[in-house]
């Protein structure tokens, strides 16, 4: 990840590329191990998974702020549907104009290493936000919520409102999307743990509500006394709950959903939705920032960030307020 800077002797240029190869925290330092000097590209692009998501506009919110607290000048560009082949572009077009840095969610962990190494390739500070790749050598740091634990916390939470008994079903997104899978991960083995469960896996709904709702449809259809569904992510969640409002079945099946916006914050409010598992994305956002930042000007780097989440009934809902989601900054 070199970038060029006025006034940097060719000991500092060569140290700075030996440690953005290997994600170090010394990107940056001149010869005498002094720090650089500040830089005078202070653009940052953030590029979240998908436009119009509370998730993301929360994360946009928090990453906003700390650069403007840091000095730097933020833009936000993000796809329509969460897809490599949409973001992919944008990635192309970021790269022509120059920032200094990039907050990334990727999304896909295999799809987008290209792209992104591009980004690297060009000297541009990369940060993944909420999502990451499988090859860990693009990016300097990756902040995150810690997802599998989230997932260990829906498994215990849908024990919990069950009674340890009956049949479970999960809706994930997208296969190949790092966060959810690891989510859907963490469910897994930890309702392994509960044998009054039967686990009925999971089915992917392409991060489209219309498509959860469907799946919750069919299921019912095929198991008729299901007990829970966990959903990963906003959009599942949303549809899921549509799904089981259309079947008549809200009393009857304990929705689980990860993240918190606000139509789920509603849904929760009403009794359709018995938990939520909130993320914290203002955080991911503004320590995001601080990540790109610190490589940018030669200070340490931490390669992986998690984040707290947080497990949210109609009961403690309202003392959990700072953990909803915003529609704007």
């Amino acid at each position: 990840m070199r970038r060029t800077r006025v006034g940097s002797v060719a000991a500092a240029a060569a140290l700075a590329v030996l440690a953005a190869g290997c994600g170090s925290g010394t990107i940056g330092e001149g010869s005498g191990g002094e720090p650089a000097a500040p830089p005078d590209n202070k653009n940052l692009v953030l590029m979240p998974g998908v436009k119009a998501e509370p998730f993301y506009i929360s994360m946009q919110c928090g990453a906003e702020a700390e650069a403007a607290k840091l000095g730097y000048q933020l833009t936000t560009q993000a796809p329509d549907r969460f897809e490599a082949a949409l973001q992919t572009p944008i990635v192309t077009g970021v790269l022509s104009t120059q920032p200094a840095g990039v907050l990334i969610a990727p999304t896909d962990d295999v799809a987008m290493a290209n792209p992104m190494t591009q980004l690297k390739d060009a000297g541009i500070r990369v940060v993944e936000v909420d999502t990451s790749l499988q090859d860990e050598s693009v990016a300097l740091s990756t902040v995150s919520s810690n997802n599998e634990q989230g997932g260990v916390l829906a498994a215990q939470t849908v024990a919990e409102l069950v009674g340890g008994q009956g049949e479970v079903l999960v809706l994930n997104t997208k296969a190949g999307t790092s966060t959810t899978d690891a989510r859907a991960r963490g469910f897994e083995q930890e309702i392994a743990n509960h044998p009054g469960i039967t686990y009925l896996g999971q089915e992917y709904t392409e991060n489209e509500p219309a498509v959860a709702a469907q799946k919750v449809s069919a299921t019912l259809a095929a198991h008729p006394d299901l007990a829970a569904v966990f959903a990963t992510n906003l959009n599942s969640g949303e549809g899921a709950a549509t799904g089981l409002r259309n079947a008549g079945k809200t009393e009857q099946v304990r929705l689980v959903g990860f993240d918190a916006s606000p139509n789920q914050v509603d849904d929760l409010r009403t009794g359709e939705v018995s938990a939520l598992i909130a993320q914290d994305p203002a955080t991911i956002g503004r320590q995001g920032v601080q990540q790109v930042v610190a490589a940018i000007e030669g200070r340490p780097v931490e390669r992986e960030i998690q984040t707290d989440l947080v497990a949210i009934t109609q009961a403690d809902m309202d003392a959990n307020s700072q953990y909803f989601y915003r529609t704007e900054c």
